[in-house]
C-alpha cells in the first residue's frame, strides 16, 4: 500500500467532485484536519470512513487503497522516458530510493541508464546489491505504482 498514492488519489477524488476539504469533512462527519492528514499522507481513513468515502464516490474501498488510474500520459513503465525530466522528478520524489531501484530491476537497460543520468548521486548498483533477489510481482507492482502516479499527476494538471 503506497500512502502517497492513496493521499494523491483521495485529493483527486475530492477535487474532481468539487468539494473543499471542509465540504468533504462535513459530509463524512469528521474534521477538516482529518481530511488534510489523509491528503498529505500522514494518515489514512479508518475502515468506517473508508466505507463512507466509497459510498460517496460510488467506488470500492479497494479502489481507494489500490487506485487504478486511467492512463493520461503513459501506459507502461518503459514509456517513462517520454515524460519531461522536471515532471518525472516531481513524481519520483514521492518514492524512496529502494522503491525506484526495485522498479528499475524489471526495466530495460535504456531506462536504467536514463535514471542513472537523472539521479547521478544515487549508487544504483549498491542498492540493487543490498536489495538482492526480489519477486517479479514486487517489481511489477512498483512499476505500476509509478505509472499510476505519473498519470494521476497528469490528471491533476488538467
Amino acid at each position: 500500500m503506497n500512502m502517497n498514492m492513496i493521499a494523491k488519489y483521495l485529493q483527486f477524488l475530492r477535487k474532481s467532485h468539487n468539494y473543499t476539504q471542509a465540504d468533504l469533512a462535513k459530509k463524512l462527519g469528521i474534521s477538516r484536519q482529518a481530511v488534510s492528514k489523509w491528503e498529505t499522507g500522514t494518515t489514512i481513513p479508518d475502515l468506517e470512513i473508508l466505507l463512507k468515502i466509497s459510498k460517496l464516490y460510488n467506488i470500492t474501498i479497494n479502489d481507494i487503497l489500490e487506485p487504478k488510474v486511467q492512463p493520461k500520459k503513459i501506459t507502461d513503465f518503459e514509456q517513462i522516458s517520454t515524460i519531461s525530466e522536471r515532471e518525472l522528478k516531481e513524481v519520483l520524489k514521492q518514492f524512496d530510493t529502494d522503491s525506484l531501484v526495485t522498479a528499475l530491476m524489471g526495466a530495460s537497460p535504456e531506462i536504467n541508464r536514463y535514471f542513472e543520468r537523472m539521479f547521478p548521486d544515487i549508487d544504483f548498483e549498491m542498492i540493487r546489491n543490498n536489495i538482492g533477489r526480489i519477486r517479479i510481482e514486487t517489481v511489477e507492482d512498483m512499476q505500476n505504482q509509478i505509472v499510476s502516479m505519473v498519470n494521476l499527476q497528469a490528471i491533476e494538471e488538467i
